[in-house]
């Protein structure tokens, strides 16, 4: 195994998630459920050991587990979602990371911090300014990672910074819209967004075909998910799971 991915399975709410930046679509919560097995899958073929949170029936959006934490090594930071209707989503998030032995520490008021807006490239961890992650909230980031170079990264237009860009496995940023350096364009707009699952293996989104047809040709392989329900409500790749060392 190389690891563990924490998920949470979708609830029959999840056409409720909040939407920002795009118009609202249904979804359709059995498919998406469906959809979540397939991902699920992936990750497990691809040797991560799938850890299920609780079930947050109530809580729409606690499908996007990555939102509620951030984990280097074995500490594990969790955080106070910029959205107040989405911070009851953390305590079970807490829960299962105390069950595998991680230390936590948290974000505290009055610093609002999603997942979704830290992006870990070696040691160096890109923290989006959004509507969810404030200046206070990324300020306690770097105190609580002193063996980490936090850096804050401004980007435009979409939710988090990692709706915007993301990172292949040697380093080099995949996306648009944000103030980082030497960044490749998708040739789909969900092909900003890449998982690493360690090697040259990726997980991709298949609304991005052209796009894995360009990483493909970059030497990497290209493992992709039907995630058509999750992207209505600006889900992707990365933020269904977290993956854990």
């Amino acid at each position: 195994m190389t690891g563990i991915a924490l998920v949470r399975k979708p609830g029959p709410r999840v056409a409720e998630g909040i939407v920002t930046h795009i118009d609202r679509q249904p979804v359709d919560a059995e498919l998406a459920a469906v959809q979540h097995e397939g991902y699920v899958a992936a990750l497990r073929a691809a040797g991560w050991e799938p850890v299920y949170v609780e079930r947050a029936d109530d809580l729409p959006d606690g499908i996007f587990v990555e939102d509620a934490l951030v984990v280097c090594g074995r500490r594990a930071v969790l955080t106070r979602p910029g959205a107040p209707e989405r911070r009851p989503e953390v305590d079970s998030v807490e829960r299962a990371v105390k069950e595998l032995g991680l230390e936590t520490v948290r974000i505290e008021p009055p610093g609002t911090l999603d997942g979704g807006d830290v992006l870990q490239v070696g040691t160096t961890v890109y923290v989006g300014r959004s509507g969810r992650t404030n200046d206070e909230g990324i300020a306690q980031l770097a105190a609580l990672l002193p063996d980490r170079t936090v850096v804050p990264v401004d980007f435009r237009d979409v939710l988090h910074l990692k709706s915007a860009v993301t990172a292949l496995p040697d380093g080099t940023f995949i996306g648009s819209n944000a103030d980082l350096p030497g960044v490749i364009a998708p040739r789909e707009e969900s092909g900003a967004h890449v998982l690493p699952l360690g090697g040259n293996r990726v997980l991709m989104a298949a609304s991005a075909p052209l796009t894995a047809l360009e990483l493909e040709r970059r030497g990497l392989e290209t493992i992709k998910v039907d995630i058509s329900e999750f992207e209505k409500i600006e889900g992707c790749v990365t933020c269904l799971s977290v993956l854990i060392m």
